[in-house]
């Protein structure tokens, strides 16, 4: 009796074979780098929690920049960490704040890099929540003026995207309106359209200062039990005219990416967040896995689900094993 069944190891029989049939890419011209500033001189200081990842300032910029620019990284989201905060996080829109420097520095040096402004209030806060606070509770109206004044001190520094990471209702429309009124019209927004309210940001709080001083952001922050709501998210960012889609968090939310690539035909984005960055170095650390062969199925993963770029701290290890290095 012969037995017909499929032979699908003839396209698995050597590596070079593997890298005919391979389905899916990474590319450094994928990955987006972010990087915290932090006001004061002489400042490179590592992030306790995030292994290889720091704090700059801004005379520090220059020869980080270098190394970015020689791995091959194209796309850098910028993060500020102000001295002085207030209610209002007016440091967030102020002409001379950090975030405003740094960007003004990184086009000064490098023109040509994309430059990604991350827009929110909580890190400029001195209660760390995403707006404005009364009573214990975010007002969503208010907030949105002045994000949309953040926006455009951004875009006037020289951004190149808009990145809205707070999750107030309306927030791509009144950033859209603000940057068009302001003569911006071709500045993209690249929306935190999906963004639960995750413990996997647990490090980045340490690096942004941005944890909440009471409550927390399950108020404005998607449950991560719901899958249809990020659609309706998404849906409402796309119809206020946001240009990419970010799914954050990204490992445990390989789902969301596929549901948007499968619904919107607008560039999508995974955020490889904190925990997610710092659990691998971990990790790495104790000898306990690969570091290079976990990122990199992960990376493959987040393009298998539909990303057509990865923010990550891992970027530019990934930049030196793409160009054959350790």
């Amino acid at each position: 009796m012969t037995v017909t069944f499929d032979r699908h190891r003839r396209l698995r029989t050597s590596a070079a074979m593997r890298n005919l049939v391979r389905e899916h890419h990474v590319r450094k011209e994928d990955l987006i780098y972010p990087l915290f500033f932090v006001e004061g001189t002489g400042i490179k200081e590592q992030i306790p929690s995030m292994p290889g990842v720091y704090h700059f300032s801004l005379d520090q910029i220059e020869a980080e920049f270098k190394e970015i620019v020689d791995l091959g990284i194209q796309s850098v989201i910028v993060f500020g960490v102000p001295n002085e905060k207030d209610a209002c996080g007016s440091q967030a829109y102020a002409d001379d704040g950090i975030t405003q420097q740094a960007i003004r520095r990184i086009k000064a040096l490098y023109p040509h890099l994309i430059v990604i402004a991350d827009t929110c209030l909580c890190q400029y806060t001195d209660h760390g929540h995403c707006g404005v606070l009364h009573d214990g509770i975010v007002e969503n109206d208010e907030s949105l003026e002045l994000l949309a004044r953040t926006a455009v001190s951004q875009a006037k520094a020289g951004a190149d995207i808009i990145a809205p990471s707070n999750m107030m209702d309306g927030f791509v429309a009144a950033i859209r309106q603000g940057l068009d009124e302001a003569g911006f019209t071709n500045i993209p927004v690249m929306s935190y359209a999906v963004k639960y309210a995750s413990a996997y940001y647990g490090p980045f709080r340490d690096a942004a200062h941005s944890t909440p001083q009471s409550g927390d952001r399950k108020s404005y922050q998607m449950d991560p039990a719901n899958a249809r709501e990020g659609l309706r998210e998404a849906a409402s960012d796309v119809m206020e005219g946001a240009d990419f889609l970010i799914v954050k968090p990204g490992l445990a939310y390989m789902d969301m990416v596929l549901r948007l690539r499968e619904g919107f035909d607008l560039p999508i984005v995974a955020y490889n967040v904190s925990a997610e960055y710092s659990m691998v170095k971990a990790a790495a650390q104790n000898g306990w896995i690969n570091e290079q062969q976990i990122v990199m199925e992960t990376m493959v993963g987040f393009k298998r689900a539909g990303a057509d770029l990865i923010i990550t701290y891992h970027a530019k290890d990934i930049a030196r094993w793409l160009n054959g290095g350790n």
